[in-house]
C-alpha cells in the first residue's frame, strides 16, 4: 500500500505543509515553484531531493520532524536546541539495530500497519521521539482485476499537499555514515476508498491533527491514525506505465479515459455468467415445467386407462358371470363310474349307448341325460390313444339306480 507518490514540492511549500515558518508570507499556487521563498526552520541534505512524479521506496524526500536543531545547518535558523527541522530521508525504513555491513532493503519497511506499530520492536521504539511528516502531492493505487492492474491517482481536490504520519531510523554502514531513514502508517481504507483497496496511508488532514502527531505524545495512537475520510479527497485513472520506476513526468498523473474496450474484465465475466445463470435457470425452470406438466398428463391418463380397464374388467367379469350361468335346460355332464372293470369295452358300449338317466332337478321337472361322454371314451379307446381325464364338473344329483351295475358306478370307484 502506498508504494508510490508525487512529490515535486518546493521546500517552502513542504515546510507550510508541515505547518513550519517561512521567510515570506505569501503562498505560491500549490504545486507551483517556491517564488524564492524558502523554510524558516534548519533544513539538512535538501540537495539529495530530486522533484518527481513517481517516486518509490529508496528515494530522498523532504520530511518534517522536531529534533534537537544541528549546527551548521544548510538553511536558517541554525541555532542549536530542539526545534522544527526538514530533512531529508530515504523512503524504506532500515532499524538502527541492522547489521553495518548488511545491504539495506528499502522496500521491506516502507510501510507499517498503525494498529500493530506497538506490537514489533522496529517501530515501538520509534513511536515516543521519533515521530514524523512526509508531504506528497498524491500517491498512487493500484486496483486489481484478474491479472490485470488498472492504477489510479489519488489527490486532494484543491492539490494541497497530503501530510502522512511516518516514523523515522538512523542507520550507521560500514563506513560510520549516518543514513536516516522513514516509514509511512497505513490504517484500513475509508469508506470512499474500500472498492479500491482495503488499506490507505494515514492522512494528517488539518493543523491540529499534524501537531498532535508531532508534538503530542499523550494523544491516543488510535484517534490519530484513524482512516480519511473527507470528501475532499478524489481519485481517477492514469496511465498503467507507472508501474515502472523509470517512469516519470507529468505524463504519470495525466488522466485516462476508460472505454467500453477498457472496462475490467472481470465485469464482463460476471455479467456473462449471470446471464448464463438466469437463462439456464429460466430454461431448467421451463423443463422442470414441461417435465411436471407432462408426467401431471401421463398420470392422468393412466389413471384415467386404469379406470377404463378396471370398468372393462368389471363388464367381463358380469359378461363371464352371466355367460359360466348353467342354465337349467341344458344338458349335465357327469363323470362316469364303473363298479368294475369290464371285459369287453364294445360289450359295455352296448349295453350303456342306449342306457338313459332320469333326473330331478331343483324346480321338480324331469330330464333325460343322454351318456354323450361314454361314447366319446369309447372311441377314443377304439383308436388306440389314451384317453384324456375329463374336467372335473360339478356333480348333480345321483341319479336313482335300480341296483344295476354300470359303466358310471365302475368308473366312480376309481
Amino acid at each position: 500500500m502506498c508504494g508510490r507518490a508525487r512529490c515535486t514540492l518546493s521546500p517552502a511549500q513542504a515546510a507550510r505543509a508541515f505547518g513550519f515558518p517561512t521567510t515570506t508570507t505569501t503562498a505560491s499556487p500549490a504545486g507551483g515553484g517556491g517564488c524564492g521563498d524558502a523554510p524558516a526552520v534548519p533544513t539538512l541534505h535538501l540537495d539529495r531531493f530530486r522533484p518527481s512524479y513517481n517516486v518509490s521506496p529508496g528515494v530522498c524526500l523532504p520530511v518534517g520532524t522536531v529534533r534537537a536543531r544541528p549546527a551548521g545547518g544548510d538553511g536558517a535558523g541554525g541555532a542549536e536546541g530542539e526545534g522544527p527541522v526538514i530533512q531529508c530521508m530515504k523512503w524504506g525504513l532500515v532499524p538502527s539495530f541492522t547489521g553495518k555491513t548488511e545491504k539495506p532493503d528499502h522496500f521491506r519497511m516502507f510501510n507499517a500497519r498503525s494498529e500493530s506499530v506497538k506490537e514489533k520492536s522496529s517501530f515501538q521504539r520509534l513511536i515516543p521521539k521519533n515521530r514524523c511528516l512526509v508531504a506528497v502531492e498524491g500517491f498512487y493505487e493500484w486496483k486489481k482485476d484478474g491479472s490485470k492492474k488498472q492504477p489510479y491517482y489519488i489527490h486532494f481536490q484543491d492539490n494541497r499537499p497530503l501530510v502522512f504520519a511516518a516514523l523515522y531510523d538512523t542507520w550507521k554502514n560500514s563506513e560510520g555514515e549516518s543514513i536516516r531513514t522513514f516509514t509511512i502508517l497505513t490504517t484500513r481504507a475509508s469508506t470512499s476508498l474500500k472498492w479500491l483497496h482495503d488499506r490507505m496511508p494515514v492522512i494528517l488532514g488539518d493543523k491540529d491533527s499534524v501537531n498532535a502527531w508531532l508534538c503530542d505524545a499523550s494523544v491516543k495512537l488510535e484517534e490519530i491514525t484513524a482512516p480519511y475520510e473527507g470528501a475532499d479527497l478524489v481519485w481517477y485513472p492514469v496511465t498503467s506505465a507507472v508501474g515502472k520506476t523509470s517512469f516519470d513526468g507529468p505524463e504519470c498523473i495525466k488522466e485516462v479515459h476508460m472505454g467500453p474496450s477498457e472496462k475490467p474484465i472481470s465485469n464482463f465475466f460476471t455479467k456473462k455468467s449471470t446471464a448464463h445463470d438466469q437463462s439456464g435457470k429460466s430454461e431448467k425452470t421451463s423443463q422442470e415445467f414441461a417435465e411436471t406438466h407432462a408426467t401431471r398428463t401421463a398420470k392422468v391418463e393412466s389413471e384415467e386407462s386404469v379406470e377404463n380397464q378396471s370398468e372393462e374388467i368389471k363388464q367381463q367379469d358380469v359378461e363371464k358371470q352371466n355367460t359360466c350361468v348353467p342354465v337349467m335346460d341344458e344338458p349335465v355332464k357327469l363323470e362316469l363310474q364303473f363298479l368294475e372293470k369290464p371285459r369287453s369295452i364294445k360289450h359295455e358300449h352296448v349295453i350303456s349307448t342306449n342306457a338313459t338317466i332320469v333326473k330331478q332337478d331343483a324346480f321338480g321337472t324331469k330330464r333325460k341325460i343322454e351318456d354323450t361322454e361314454v361314447n366319446a371314451e369309447i372311441k377314443i379307446e377304439n383308436s388306440g390313444r389314451s384317453p384324456s381325464r375329463p374336467m372335473k364338473k360339478e356333480k348333480g344329483p345321483k341319479a336313482a339306480s335300480d341296483g344295476q351295475v354300470s359303466l358310471l358306478s365302475y368308473f366312480a370307484r376309481k
